[in-house]
């Protein structure tokens, strides 16, 4: 036998990203991206490195920052030995990450791989010529650029609007990688839990399709009465917002929304209840807001783990995982999604990119859903490697 040999955690998720592997192979051969420069503001993790090295074999110059408290420093290692410019570092500052996003943009990329909407937004602050234009990973991004369609004007595609992405990615992704970081996080059984999820969209339904399936008895509360009957039909208990807050032991936010959880809550939740957030911005539970109450009287934090406890004066604690940041990005050896789900979606990134930076597309996609072939090209790749 050879001599033992070792592989790193990078490696392990490029061998797992098959679709990304031959789109890669492909894009040596076609070279997209000759004379471009992709600018890329997302989740800077081992799987979008995999993203990132796809787009520079399609002959991209790659320019790339991370989201908030999300930047993993062997990645950005990594990236920067392969020949990504990567700006910044991992930050829970909001101020630090606008320098990072201000700073990328003076290179005046060609096309923004955008996740949560903060390189367009700063583009229409400061815009240059050259923009062609670029995808919008998330509903929340989409949410706040919306009102900016006129002004952006160029094609922008909204990946989480693709079927594929809401299907794969966002409620078989995000549920499995949150069910996972409680878990993780907590080392705390799921067994009987009462789990409340607020928010019923694909990772609502995902997350609480996978605390039911570790045993936990699961509520859901959303405000769309719509979306509410159908987890009713779906067999959740669906109580009111205030009934569901002071029964959980476990609360989730999945909402795409700022201020779910907030300190005039404060009085409604149980002693020992775990607060954990899922959706990309950590303002969905304002943990500024639960600290200023002057109910709260102390905090203790474990650094080791990432879990804040707060004590309020009539003895009750309430525990906040990652300070209110995306939770399966966040904490001891922060995972994300699995590598599965992220290669779907980030073959649709490579392909959108693709199909954007041909120029064939105008004004009137600013902000439109991935076009239907390119998730049937996606969906038929996939399940050719998987037959």
């Amino acid at each position: 036998m050879q001599q033992e040999q070792q592989f790193s955690r990078i490696d392990w998720v490029a061998s797992g990203c098959r679709l990304l592997k031959s789109i890669a192979a492909e894009f040596a051969e076609t070279r997209p991206f000759a004379g471009l420069t992709i600018g890329t503001a997302i989740h800077l993790e081992p799987k979008t490195a995999a993203l990132l090295m796809t787009l520079k074999a399609g002959g991209a110059r790659v320019v790339a920052t991370g989201n908030l408290n999300s930047t993993q420093p062997a990645t950005a290692a990594f990236l920067t030995e392969n020949g990504i410019a990567i700006i910044g570092e991992q930050t829970r500052d909001a101020g630090a990450h606008h320098g990072f996003i201000d700073a990328l943009l003076d290179d005046k990329p060609d096309l923004l791989l955008d996740n949560g909407g903060d390189l367009f937004a700063l583009f229409l602050e400061r815009p240059y010529d050259n923009l062609i234009g670029g995808t919008e990973e998330t509903t929340s991004g989409r949410t706040r650029l919306t009102p900016l369609r006129g002004e952006l004007a160029r094609p922008v595609l909204v990946i989480n609007d693709s079927p594929i992405k809401q299907f794969a990615e966002n409620r078989h992704g995000v549920g499995q990688s949150l069910f996972e970081s409680f878990l993780r996080f907590t080392n705390r059984s799921t067994n009987g839990k009462r789990v409340l999820v607020l928010g019923y969209g694909a990772c609502g339904k995902g997350t609480a399709a996978c605390f039911r399936h570790g045993y936990s008895a699961v509520s859901v509360v959303d405000i769309d009465p719509v979306t509410t009957l159908e987890a009713h039909l779906d067999g959740f208990s669906t109580p009111h917002r205030n009934d569901a807050l002071r029964a959980a032991d476990v609360i989730v936010t999945v909402t795409g929304y700022p201020g779910i959880v907030t300190a005039a809550d404060l009085p409604l939740l149980k002693d020992g209840v775990i607060l954990m957030n899922g959706g990309h911005f950590p303002h969905e539970i304002d943990r500024d807001g639960l600290l200023a109450d002057p109910a709260v009287v102390s905090l203790a934090v474990s650094p080791e783990d990432v879990i804040e406890t707060l004590s309020l004066s009539d003895g009750r604690r309430i525990h906040l995982l990652a300070a209110g940041h995306m939770a399966n990005l966040a904490g001891p050896r922060p995972l994300g999604n699995s590598i599965e789900a992220m290669d779907l979606g980030f073959a649709m990134q490579a392909r959108c990119l693709e199909r954007v930076a041909g120029r064939t597309l105008g004004r009137e996609s600013c902000l439109i859903p991935v076009p239907a072939d390119i998730d049937r090209r996606i969906a038929s790749a996939f399940l050719d490697l998987n037959r």
